[in-house]
């Protein structure tokens, strides 16, 4: 294991992060669990970053990419694909935007880098609203859309970017107002933001923020800001990159948790759909997605593999309802979350909502962030044989907790009980 470390570090850029002291291979995996190259076993609270949705292995998804790499792997969007378009047909149904067109790429960041390409050129301005504390993605635009400052390694950016309150419930100058008046108080302040500049082209924002430590606001805010963008022509891009597919359990898309005025205008997704296999896209209205005057294609976006795999997972998480395994195992871990951490003076919060839960970390008796103590829960975790996240705006003090959809109410209790152990070893 030193030696691949060694080589890692030998050839990949520093700043490609490593979780741990000691970093582990993962050779294999299993239903909720995965194995390292020394054979030790961990329960999966993170899924590759919420990427592994229903299951490691799943046999309906390797039968269907291993079918459709026999006949064909590539094409490129140059000539028809029956996979792509059947998962189109199938997302656009899903997404709820009427008359709704469907753009495959690789990734989440690509998505989101279209997303905004198809806005800006749609609103003729390269002015955007985005979210404090939010992410976006690793290429040069969505850097430059991102909120997070631990994310954001350049003030350098191809559109201007103002960033609005309200992604943030629990912290900033409106944490101490009821739902209504937090609510009322951001409306007001993207109102006086929009009295001071340009035209814009869109507001992109995550439901819950991911990287942000899963931290979202009330419900309904979003449905106010569209009432005031809707005013002035703005669009509303939903990054459902993490919360899509029926994650947060109540809904199958973020963006439904404010949908007193409609869909978002786009919405861009990613991570689960592909359980593992990379596969991105944004939906929008068929006038948004055709203003493009100039030819463009996807190399790799729309692959037939990535789309078979793709349409085998959309097909499990549907008839399974893991929406609704996410909404009763999810509710069950984070009630069982919040019983641990009222007794461990280090936890500020326990936050979620299905199987997307944040419990944020601070100096006991503080509201000070404590990465220390975040770093050291993520260690003694993967020593109790589970895998977590972590993230946040405070120092990534956060930890992330993301299993697969299919998690089990046993495993749920397993995890909370390795966590429980972790937490009070600090």
């Amino acid at each position: 294991m030193n030696d691949l470390y060694d080589r890692h570090r030998a050839v990949i850029p520093d700043w490609v992060a490593l979780y741990y002291r000691q970093p582990i291979e993962l050779t294999h995996g299993e239903g909720r669990y995965v194995w390292d190259a020394s054979g030790n076993r961990y329960l999966d609270f993170f899924g590759g970053i919420l990427t592994t949705m229903t299951a490691h292995a799943l046999p309906e998804v390797t039968k269907a990419v291993s079918e459709q790499a026999g006949r064909i792997i590539h094409s490129s969007t140059l000539y028809l694909n029956r996979p792509m378009v059947e998962l189109a047909e199938r997302i656009a149904a899903l997404s709820g935007i009427p008359d709704a067109r469907v753009f495959f790429t690789t990734s989440g960041t690509e998505a989101n880098d279209t997303a905004l390409l198809l806005a800006t050129a749609y609103r003729g301005t390269s002015q955007i609203l985005a979210m404090r504390n939010s992410y976006h993605g690793r290429s040069f635009s969505a850097v430059s859309i991102t909120g997070n400052r631990s994310w954001s390694p350049t003030g350098l950016s191809p559109v201007q970017t103002l960033y609005v309150h309200g992604g943030v419930r629990t912290r900033g100058p409106y944490a101490q107002l009821s739902d209504a008046q937090f609510i009322e108080a951001c409306v007001a302040d993207l109102e006086d933001l929009l009295g001071h500049t340009h035209d814009v082209a869109a507001l992109i924002a995550e439901p819950v923020q991911g990287v942000g430590g899963f931290t979202s606001p009330p419900d309904g805010l979003y449905a106010a800001f569209r009432e005031v963008l809707e005013r002035r022509g703005i669009l509303w891009i939903s990054d459902e990159v993490q919360t899509g597919w029926g994650r947060t359990g109540d809904h199958f898309w973020g963006w439904q948790a404010h949908a007193e005025n409609g869909p978002p205008d786009m919405l861009t997704f990613a991570k689960g759909i592909g359980n593992g296999m990379s596969i991105g896209g944004v939906v929008a209205r068929a006038e948004i997605m055709n203003c493009l005057d100039a030819n463009s294609i996807s190399t790799f976006g729309g692959s037939p593999v990535t789309m078979a795999a793709g349409l085998a997972n959309l097909t499990y998480t549907l008839e399974h309802d893991l929406q609704g395994n996410a909404r009763r195992v999810g509710g069950l871990l984070i009630e069982r979350l919040r019983a641990i951490g009222a007794a461990v003076p280090a936890v500020r919060e326990v936050r979620g909502r299905g199987l997307m839960i944040g419990v944020e970390l601070v100096r006991p008796g503080t509201d000070e962030a404590d990465p220390e103590a975040a770093a050291a829960v993520l260690e003694a975790a993967r020593e109790g044989g589970l895998l977590i996240g972590k993230g946040g705006a405070h120092n990534t003090s956060v930890l992330r907790i993301a299993p697969p959809l299919s998690l089990t109410v046993a495993e749920a209790e397993e995890g909370a009980a390795i966590l429980e152990r972790a937490l009070r070893s600090i």
